[in-house]
């Protein structure tokens, strides 16, 4: 039963992608059997990424590449490196090259709006992942985030007996993290033994959370725990804590391979809710191939269920 609601969907997903594709393959003219008009010639793909200075998304670059090159598909890949107005940039110039499908994965859920309006004004079929788009998609494709972060904080508190002061790493304002963050109070506020004493912005990046941690362990001497909404952003935690010497326990959410590693070790990192990021990209292109071949139904959104991990399951786990 564990990967029961993951394996409903990926099927769905593959029965869509093979109804939708032979229909497409098989009628004359290029029409498919559904009503609607299959596309004819190579199919132009273009993926947007928030960043992709993270195994996180480089996973889900290689599952992109590898999925739209079974179907043989042309792919234009670029990286917002957080940056809306370059992200906005990157997608105009994906629409100019006259794309059929844009994945994105924003750096700002409402900054982004206008470029997902000019992507489907000019036809385009547009999927978010990972992190939700305002404006009009066609599906969405994401991590049970308040879940992820239900999950990490419900550890937290088991591990800490229910008492403690715990700080809370934040990151960039996108629906992931907000949810992130909310699921991790709201286990937290079933523990009213546990206080939240500090929580500041890491930005999900490696140095700016080592940073920050350090300004938060010096600031709260008494600290017991952190949540971080990443993994990258937990292995400066990470760092700051082992050059402090204090016993700080750090929780997260990824599924990052040196999350992993350092928690199988043992230490400081205790836990992190893994999230499922070939299969976000896998099924957000085949929901978007579905749309493109003409399936009437398509999900207008698909939540993938993450898992957490801590030293007593996290060997067997890998992206």
């Amino acid at each position: 039963m564990k990967h029961l609601k993951k394996f409903v969907v990926l099927s769905l997903v593959l029965l869509l992608f093979i109804a939708a594709g032979c229909s497409s393959q098989g009628s004359a003219g290029g029409e498919s059997d559904g009503g609607g008009e299959a596309k004819k010639g190579n199919i132009k793909i273009g993926m947007s990424f928030q960043e992709m200075n993270n195994p996180y998304f480089i996973s889900m670059k290689e599952a992109f590449e590898d999925a739209a090159k079974q179907i043989g598909a042309e792919t234009f890949i670029a990286d917002a490196q957080h940056d809306v107005t370059k992200q906005i940039n990157d997608i105009d110039d994906m629409i100019q090259k006259d794309i059929d499908i844009l994945l994105i994965n924003p750096t700002d859920s409402d900054g982004v709006e206008g470029a997902v309006e000019a992507a489907k004004k000019a036809g385009v079929i547009v999927v978010a992942v990972d992190a939700q788009a305002k404006g009009p998609i066609d599906s969405f494709v994401g991590s049970r985030n308040y879940d992820a972060g239900y999950l990490a904080g419900k550890q937290m508190v088991e591990d800490l007996g229910g008492q403690g002061k715990v700080a809370i790493l934040d990151g960039i304002p996108v629906v992931p993290i907000l949810e992130r963050v909310r699921g991790f109070e709201d286990a937290v506020k079933e523990a009213p033994g546990i206080e939240i004493v500090d929580k500041q912005n890491g930005k999900q990046d490696r140095a700016e959370a080592m940073k920050v941690t350090e300004n938060m362990l010096q600031a709260n001497k008494d600290l017991n725990a952190i949540f971080s909404v990443n993994d990258e952003g937990a292995l400066g935690t990470l760092g700051a804590i082992e050059a402090s010497g204090k016993d700080v326990a750090i929780y997260s959410v990824d599924g990052h391979p040196e999350a992993i590693e350092a928690i199988t070790k043992g230490g400081p990192f205790k836990a992190t809710t893994a999230q499922f990021p070939r299969d976000q990209v896998r099924i957000g292109l085949g929901m978007a191939l579905a749309k493109l071949w003409g399936a009437e139904v398509v999900p207008t959104e698909v939540p993938i269920d993450v898992e957490l991990q801590t030293k007593e399951n996290a060997a067997d786990f890998s992206w």
